[in-house]
């Protein structure tokens, strides 16, 4: 298991095929990725990769942070992610990643924090009919309807869809198809749409129901090497 990326949605576009077709795409980019810190079994009980994105004044770092970023001599980011990965796969701090990580045609996975709806009823929350237009219906149309059982129970079980907030909450998406890499850019081209707004951060790793890319850098795609 490798460690993944994380990186800004800068929002959608489309590439055009050699027979003309269009092929609708979520672009993403990589700020200045670089490998803050390592978690090994020894010190943590663990291993992982900790990964920055962009950079952050210093004035708008804790000090905490500051020190944190000071011992891996690494500029402070502005968002800080941790991924899982082998004993074999962890990464000096220090290092910069490269969108090289993933193929064309490789299969990932997309984390984000989905767009806020606010307060919404069940039929845009929860995909309800609704009740009927006639027969006895009056002003609730787009009601719920009875929440309940009777006697017995008696009460509303836990979990039951009904209206409330909507949306912003974490969502991955799964078995998304990389379309392009931008190497020069830095910008990795999703097919589809990923969760979250434009501007956001997400979350690209490896797809966790498909085999990894035969030819896929392992243990990860590094600015040097990819230059």
């Amino acid at each position: 298991m490798r460690t993944g990326l994380i990186a800004k949605k800068l929002g959608m576009s489309r590439l055009f095929k050699e027979d003309g077709t269009h092929v609708p795409v979520t672009v993403l980019h990589l700020d200045d990725v670089e490998v803050v810190d390592a978690r090994t079994n020894e010190r943590d009980g663990y291993t992982a990769v900790q990964l920055g994105l962009g950079k952050a004044k210093v004035k708008n770092v804790t000090k905490a942070n500051r020190g944190h970023f000071a011992r891996a001599k690494v500029e402070p980011k502005k968002r800080l992610v941790e991924f899982r990965v082998a004993d074999d796969a962890l990464l000096e701090a220090g290092t910069k990643l490269s969108a090289s990580h993933f193929l064309v045609g490789q299969k990932v996975d997309v984390t984000g924090q989905s767009k806020g709806k606010g307060f919404a009823g069940v039929m845009k929350r929860h995909n309800f009919a609704g009740l009927e237009a006639t027969h006895g219906v009056s002003i609730s149309h787009r009601s719920h309807g009875s929440t309940g059982q009777r006697q017995d129970p008696g009460k509303v079980f836990k979990g039951k869809k009904m209206a409330g907030h909507m949306g912003d909450e974490r969502v991955t998406t799964l078995n998304l198809e990389v379309a392009a890499i931008d190497e020069e850019r830095n910008l990795i081209m999703i097919r589809g749409a990923v969760p979250g707004a434009k501007n956001s951060v997400v979350l690209i790793r490896d797809a966790i129901k498909k085999a990894r890319h035969a030819d896929a850098p392992y243990p990860a795609a590094t600015v040097a090497a990819a230059g």
